[in-house]
């Protein structure tokens, strides 16, 4: 009788624990899963970006072909960005991959502002659809990082709080996810793409 009052705390801990934060436990796989789908989203649009780019290094060569670093930078940014293998729970894979596309986006920034020195490519249809399907991208991106942060948020809230934190630990291993942060390069020297800016003032040749 003395061995089971001994041993009755041991076996009623884990029946406390379930208790605890059965509610709570049972939305953490829930909120695991819509982070991962919109990580996914952020992965997609990602891609989009980088699907774009052949096409658009391959309309402004065809009238800037002169501007081979311009073009060079764009295509070993993406080169880069596209071949890193994120996890969403390592910070410093998150970080690598946020440092990529930070970089793909500056180098994205000085090829549209390439266009602004050639009156011919401004006016070529092929590159305004890009132009317009880029911009597209970057605002969906943009939507997707969002949406991507909220939804880690959520789920970070549920594995760090008790009661929820033991149960998710003990029956799921879960850990951390990690929101996807602008970086140095990002906040710093990223240039915004601006597709309505104006084309400078032909200089003239006229002379005093």
């Amino acid at each position: 009788m003395s061995l089971l009052r001994r041993a009755s705390p041991f076996l009623l801990a884990p029946v406390a624990i379930v208790s605890l934060s059965s509610c709570g436990i049972n939305q953490i796989p829930a909120a695991e899963e819509n982070a991962k789908a919109r990580w996914a989203d952020v992965q997609n649009e990602y891609q989009r970006r980088a699907d774009l780019i052949p096409n658009l290094v391959a309309t402004v060569k065809g009238y800037a072909s002169h501007e081979k670093d311009v073009l060079t930078a764009v295509t070993e940014a993406r080169a880069k960005a596209t071949a890193i293998n994120v996890k969403v729970d390592n910070p410093d894979s998150m970080k690598q991959f946020a440092e990529a596309q930070g970089h793909l986006s500056m180098a994205l920034g000085r090829l549209m502002s390439v266009r602004e020195q050639y009156p011919q490519l401004q006016a070529d249809q092929n590159f305004l659809a890009l132009q317009a399907q880029l911009e597209g991208t970057e605002n969906r991106i943009t939507i997707a990082r969002r949406d991507y942060n909220e939804a880690v948020q959520q789920y970070n809230t549920l594995v760090r709080t008790f009661p929820n934190a033991i149960g998710a630990k003990i029956f799921y291993g879960a850990k951390p996810m990690t929101p996807y942060e602008a970086t140095a390069t990002n906040a710093q020297a990223a240039p915004t793409v601006n597709f309505d800016a104006p084309a400078p003032a032909t200089p003239s040749n006229s002379q005093n």
